[in-house]
């Protein structure tokens, strides 16, 4: 394996045309239900779509940017990860994964102190170096362009 260096970019330009994107969406008529028997509210949509055309902080790019990322090519996938190695020498190798649908995004806040207890008031003892990948499909990782990436290939990846 040979992993390259990686580091996300969104530009000012696609955050503003997906936001326009999301305000221009056709809506379906309501659903006859009041709730998800059917499958996800057109309420629940909507409020959604509003949240990430006006709401939503796209600037994740640069709190990610801050940790070191590399892509490679596993098992003929490309797959984009963290690896932020700790201080602490004999730290334990962890790799954390998320869930589906998730992404590495969700582990922004617990990587300093996972890495580095002594600099957030723990124990260096606990110190892990950290792997987290982004699934296949997910994030800044390939999507597979065959079946059988399921629980089991994606784990042995």
């Amino acid at each position: 394996m040979s992993a390259e260096p990686f580091e996300v970019s969104i530009t000012e330009a696609e955050i503003a045309d997906l936001r326009e994107r999301l305000r221009r969406t056709r809506w379906p008529e309501r659903e006859p239900v009041d709730d998800w028997s059917q499958g996800l509210p057109l309420s629940y949509a909507q409020e959604l779509c509003r949240s990430w055309a006006e709401d939503y902080d796209f600037g994740f790019a640069e709190r990610l940017n801050v940790f070191p990322q590399y892509r490679d090519t596993i098992d003929g996938l490309g797959i984009h990860f963290l690896h932020v190695r700790s201080p602490e020498p004999d730290a334990f190798p962890l790799v954390l994964t998320h869930g589906w649908p998730g992404s590495v995004l969700e582990f922004l806040e617990v990587l300093g102190p996972l890495t580095d207890p002594r600099a957030h008031g723990g124990d260096p003892a606990d110190a892990f170096h950290v792997v987290a990948p982004s699934l296949p499909g997910y994030g800044w990782s390939d999507k597979p362009s065959t079946t059988g990436w399921g629980i089991t290939r994606t784990a042995r990846a």
